[in-house]
């Protein structure tokens, strides 16, 4: 299913990360970002690192205790070294872990706080939700479920204790989507109030808080224990990256070629979404550029990054007038008789045939694709931006119309796309109003859900023990 639309299961919630997302480099949202800043509600000091005979203590003990249930000194340190990680790979600054420990502590009081109030309100999750949760994340790592058993256990991660903390993150989203989300409203006074607000701050100064940035970067990687002769020499080399894309050579390529970041299979593009979901030194080094601007090297923990501005504008509602996209495709779920491989090879066939007029592409739908579109012959209808995956909608942009694509993979399978027509329109007064009433919705349940959690950790009963290590 490439349709965000029709997208179903588990997803990572963006207000509350589980420890499976830090594993799997999953891309690091906004809320979870929020997750680390300082609380202010630790009592006591943590060192960054224990020396002597203290740093040679082996056996467990408690950090904490919340509401009578411990948190661990393993616990914490498991937290602590996949959070660095998954900081150096989104290339983020990692902070000290004088400050990172503080706020992962706290962050675990939290976690465990929504969890017991889920546990004790009675609900439950069965098993064929963490299956399709499980499956869910697999596709998204381009991965099948044996797969992603195989790279857990060479990450040193108990299978059973993967799908035991899958089931905390989904019984607290069911929590979150009772007590907060399915109790917030939007009044058609607030939508008219968005929409003139939109209006009037369309000539203003940008905002950054309220800028929407698509970037692609080229991360070219400084190895951890880089002596300072390579690190010169990997500098030089993104800077020559980055004189080659001054030049006029394509980007796409030049991730393709040169980038160690997940976004390189994209075209190095990380996606559109508010400046406050990105990392401040990107911000802050493309604030002054427009759109196909570029910026760098920016030195980071994980290496030199080269930055494009791929889209940048005020996040509000979108331009009354918008292109749609008419697309079809057919779609093969990859499965143990069935590899990636071998499905990139059938729709190849496929084209070839269909090229040849020896095949019908909407047949060829009906009969092989794995998607709901089937029965429609693979027909996605009329699309407007953002409504489908980057990776296909990168693609799908890309062709004129009656053109066919190679296969291409996403989270969801192999593709083989065709673009039928593209149209111009003017999006109707209900529909701005549709998009502004989805927005405002979003913004307030995410306020609501701070103030929530807020509100469950301040009723927990916490004591602190010993000092990590």
């Amino acid at each position: 299913m490439t349709n965000q639309r029709f997208a179903t299961g588990f997803f990572l919630s963006r207000p509350r990360a589980a420890a499976l997302a830090l594993v799997l480099a999953l891309p690091l949202m906004g809320a979870q970002a929020q997750g680390l800043r300082p609380s202010g509600s630790l009592q006591r000091a943590v060192p960054a690192a224990s020396t002597g005979a203290s740093a040679q203590r082996t056996a467990d003990f408690i950090v904490a205790v919340v509401n009578s249930e411990p948190i661990t000194n393993n616990e914490l340190r498991a937290k602590l070294l996949r959070t660095e990680q998954q900081l150096l790979q989104q290339g983020t600054a990692v902070p000290p872990r004088s400050e990172l420990v503080p706020q992962l502590i706290e962050r675990m009081i939290s976690d465990k706080a929504q969890l017991q109030m889920a546990r004790a309100s009675g609900l439950r999750v069965e098993d064929s939700a963490v299956d399709a949760a499980v499956e869910s994340i697999a596709r998204q790592n381009q991965l099948s479920v044996d797969e992603l058993r195989r790279r857990l256990q060479a990450d040193g991660i108990d299978y059973n204790q993967f799908r035991s903390e899958l089931r905390d993150e989904l019984l607290v989203t069911r929590l979150r989507q009772r007590e907060v989300e399915s109790r917030v409203t939007v009044s058609e006074q607030e939508i008219d109030q968005f929409l003139r607000d939109q209006q009037g701050s369309a000539g203003a100064g940008a905002d950054l808080s309220a800028m929407a940035l698509n970037l692609a970067e080229i991360l070219v990687a400084v190895p951890e224990n880089a002596t300072p002769a390579q690190v010169a020499a990997l500098q030089a080399k993104a800077q020559q990256v980055l004189e080659r894309a001054r030049g006029g050579a394509d980007f796409a390529a030049l991730a393709n070629e040169f980038s160690s970041a997940p976004s390189r299979s994209n075209g190095g593009q990380m996606g559109l979404r508010t400046a406050d979901r990105y990392p401040p030194l990107f911000v802050e080094a493309t604030q002054s550029l427009r759109a196909g601007g570029l910026a760098g090297p920016v030195r980071s923990a994980a290496g030199f990054h080269i930055l494009k501005v791929v889209e940048k504008r005020q996040a509000g509602a979108p331009d009354a007038v918008i292109t749609q996209t008419r697309a079809r495709h057919i779609l093969l779920r990859p499965t143990p008789p069935l590899s990636e491989a071998a499905a990139i090879e059938k729709l190849a066939g496929f084209k070839k045939r269909i090229l040849a007029g020896q095949a019908d592409f909407a047949a060829l739908a009906r009969e092989s694709s794995q998607d709901g579109s089937a029965k429609e012959g693979g027909d996605l209808g009329w699309a407007n931006p953002g409504m489908f995956v980057p990776e296909f909608e990168k693609v799908m942009n890309s062709l004129s119309p009656n053109q066919i694509s190679d296969p291409l993979v996403s989270r969801f399978g192999v593709h083989l796309l065709q673009v039928l027509e593209r149209r111009e329109t003017q999006l109707s007064a209900r529909e701005q109003r549709d998009i502004a009433r989805n927005m405002l919705r979003e913004k307030k349940q995410q306020e609501a859900y701070v103030t929530w959690v807020q509100d469950v950790r301040g009723r927990a009963y916490v004591e602190f023990r010993d000092a990590p290590q």
